[in-house]
């Protein structure tokens, strides 16, 4: 019938092309679709020794490190100071070096001065008894040959105020006021105390100006084994106590 639609035929499966017939080698496609093999990487450089060696007479030996030396060192210097470290001369580091040691000094001072508040002084005084020669190397009046030395004057006098008798007498040079010590003055014939004004008569000792509340005191006097005079600190005697007319306190000649 005309109407009727007529069956359609498939088309016919085309082969592909043998290796033959294209004239390709099925091996050298397969290399072909392999990846490149990686590049080997450079050789490593020789090592540079210089300066590393220990001949000196070697290239780079201590020759170059005396030549390299002092350009590396600014550089190393200016990397361990800190960045707000503007010091011109000294870094923070050597400040630091510079206080502790001043600290440590101090210390060590303070240390020393405190021990020495553990051991008492040690006052060195003349002796309190000693030969003060012999009785005619002595004229009438003052002597001041041991006022410095031991501290007392002798005074030779025709007649003494309490005794009543020539002879000798010893004066200690301490002013009866508040301790110092009286110039004499020949001129005057008196003692006279440089702090306050006291003044005390040649002759005797006794006091008659100045704020001083008694005579300046004696010290024992006798004629020792060899017939020196024999003067004794040790031994006082006082005006206002009745002590002068002890036979010791005056050396009847």
């Amino acid at each position: 019938m005309a109407d009727e639609k007529t069956p359609e035929t498939p088309a016919p499966k085309i082969a592909p092309p043998s290796a033959a017939a294209t004239g390709t080698n099925p091996a050298a496609t397969t290399h072909a679709a392999r990846p490149a093999p990686a590049p080997r990487p450079p050789a490593a450089p020789i090592p540079d020794l210089a300066g590393k060696t220990t001949s000196p007479a070697s290239v780079g030996g201590a020759a170059a490190k005396a030549a390299t030396a002092p350009a590396a060192r600014p550089a190393a210097a200016a990397a361990t100071r800190d960045p707000d470290d503007t010091s011109p001369l000294l870094t923070r580091r050597a400040w630091m070096g510079v206080a502790w040691g001043a600290f440590s000094a101090a210390s060590a001072a303070a240390l020393a001065a405190t021990g020495r508040f553990m051991f008492p002084n040690v006052l060195n005084e003349p002796p309190q008894q000693f030969k003060a020669g012999f009785p005619t190397e002595y004229g009438t009046g003052v002597d001041e040959r041991w006022k410095e030395k031991f501290g007392v004057w002798i005074i030779r006098t025709p007649n003494d105020v309490v005794q009543r008798s020539s002879g000798f007498f010893a004066l200690i040079v301490t002013c009866t006021h508040l301790g110092c010590t009286p110039n004499y003055l020949s001129a005057e014939g008196k003692f006279k105390c440089p702090c306050h004004g006291s003044g005390f008569r040649a002759e005797s000792g006794i006091n008659f100006e100045g704020p001083a509340p008694r005579p300046l005191e004696r010290a024992r006097i006798v004629l020792a084994d060899d017939g020196q005079l024999l003067i004794d600190k040790a031994r006082k005697f006082q005006y206002e106590l009745g002590q002068w007319a002890d036979p010791e306190a005056f050396l009847k000649i």
